[in-house]
Formats: structure tokens, sequence, C-alpha cells
């Protein structure tokens, strides 16, 4: 199976090479010092539950003259979709499958419109994992991921796909309704992420504080009353579930959206914070909590602001 990881980051990283160690033909996009040091010194993995490993990988900044792909894995950051969608096209056949491992809302509807729905396999992903330096990956917690077709069929290549996960050794499992997947993490996420950025605390102290816990609950209640105006169909209990997976991270762990915000990069904030407030202005939904908390990282959205 010919797998192109588009985004060689933490998430794209560790899983491409978990299935470049089982013999799959991956072929990943980096750029700047990461690409240099992939193509160099290979693909470095630093797992606390994995150990420490390295492989040779295929590593590029373009797709010309590539063959076409059984799989794309889309792991860029919400606000580079657009341009990603542009630098995979190359390799996009009829039989292409897209597998988008993103943060936040809207992404499936973009590469639905550039490619058509039949290419396109909604998902998601539980892993906490970074670029530490070029060409490293470190893996701290999680490995999992939960993926199906975005026009509700169950594709020969979503079964294919589940296999070689399967052989490579972490976690997949088949969604049939992948809309009301990508609101189960949607909810926990957008929550743990603002949290976590606006404090700038990890896991263990949105535990142990009731008040930033507060702060936590505040913004899922809030986001589970627009997945019940949106009819998503959540399970009863997803409240008491998304407190339980709270319960069971490493405390030392902190969400990507504060991991960029302490580095002074973009924010994934309008594809998290910001599609909730809209969507509550849509469906007359109060979101005072989200509210605050995206107007709280407003000036931070596109880096650190000038001083």
């Amino acid at each position: 199976m010919r797998v192109i990881v588009m985004g060689s980051g933490g998430i794209g990283g560790y899983f491409g090479a978990r299935l470049v160690k089982v013999g799959a033909e991956v072929t990943f996009l980096a750029r700047g010092q990461h690409l240099a040091a992939m193509q160099q010194n290979g693909l470095r993995i630093n797992s606390k539950i994995d150990g420490t490993w390295t492989l040779p990988v295929k590593a590029v900044a373009d797709l010309s003259g590539e063959a076409p792909a059984d799989i794309v894995l889309f792991c860029v950051k919400s606000y580079d979709t657009e341009t990603a969608i542009e630098t995979i096209r190359p390799v996009i056949s009829p039989h292409t499958g897209i597998i988008s491992l993103q943060n936040g809302m809207g992404n499936e509807e973009k590469l639905a419109a550039a490619f058509g729905e039949d290419r396109v396999i909604g998902g998601i992903c539980y892993i906490f994992a970074n670029i530490t330096e070029p060409g490293v990956i470190a893996h701290h917690q999680l490995s999992k991921i939960v993926f199906g077709d975005w026009t509700a069929t169950t594709s020969d290549r979503c079964q294919r796909f589940l296999a070689l996960c399967g052989a490579a050794g972490f976690e997949a499992v088949h969604s049939t309704d992948v809309r009301k997947t990508l609101w189960e993490k949607y909810v926990f996420l957008t929550a743990m992420a603002g949290t976590t950025a606006l404090t700038r605390q990890p896991a263990g102290t949105v535990q142990q504080q009731p008040a930033v816990e507060a702060l936590f609950l505040g913004q899922l209640d809030e986001l589970l009353a627009l997945a019940a105006a949106s009819k998503i169909g959540l399970d009863a209990d997803m409240r008491e579930r998304c407190r339980s997976f709270l319960a069971g991270l490493a405390p030392g762990n902190y969400s990507s959206l504060y991991l960029d915000l302490a580095q002074g990069n973009r924010l994934e904030l309008e594809a998290l914070h910001g599609h909730a407030v809209r969507l509550g202005r849509r469906l007359s939904v109060p979101t005072p909590m989200l509210d605050a908390v995206y107007g709280g990282l407003y000036p931070y959205k596109d880096g650190a602001p000038a001083k």
C-alpha cells in the first residue's frame, strides 16, 4: 500500500514511521530543517511507550513525479489545509483515499470540495506527540486513530488500511458515523486545548485544581449544547466520558494549541473555538465561556503579537 504523509510532525511522523517499520511504502512531505534531517539521518522516534528507534525514510519537499497514492494521511495544521490541498494534487487518483487527521472542524469539507466526497475519509487521532528537534519526534502517550468514509460507505481502501494499521501495531478503528466521531473528539479537544493554552498549564493542573477544571467543564458543556442543537447524536454519557479521559491523561501533557502558543507559532484557534463561537451565533446557542477563551487567545492566533 502506497502511503503519502502530508505533514510530518508529531502525528504524521509517528504514525508514518510505524507504517514504515512494517514495510509499507511511505513518502513523507516535510520542509526546512526537519526535511533535511530526515533525508540525512532518517526519522527518530523517542517514545515513552515504544522506546527509541530510528528509521531511514523517504522524505521530499514536493510530490512532482511521484506515483499516485493509495492513502494520503493529511496531517497538516488546519490553517494550512488549502495550501496542502494543492501540494497533494499530483498524487490523487480516482482510487486515492485522503484521511484527515487534523484538529477542529471544516477540514473534510474543504477536501471534499477540492477532490470529491468519495475520496475523503474523515478521521481523528488520540496521541500526544511533537517534534523536539529536526528529524526527532517525542511520543508521550496514546496511539489510536479512528476513521471512516465521508460518504458513510465502507470502502475496500479503508479495510485495507485498517489491516495495515493492525500490522503496524497501533490501534485503529473503522467508524460508520464519522461525523459523530469527529464531534466526540472536537468537544474534548476544544475544551482541553483552550484550558491548557489560556492557563499555560498542563493536564495535571486541570485535573487537580477545581477552578481550572471548571474552565474546562464550562467550555465542554457549551460544546455539548452545540452538538445537541446540531443534532449530532452524541451519547448521553459524553460529559462523563470526557471527564474520565481527562483523568487518564499524563499530568505533564499539553495540548498542541498550547505548544504552538508557547513557541510563538500560528494557532488552530479558528478551527477550534472560532468554529464553536460562529456556530453558537448561527444556532442561537449561548457560548460565553467559549467566547471568553476565544477572545483571550485571539491576539496570538497569527503568532506572537508584535511588541
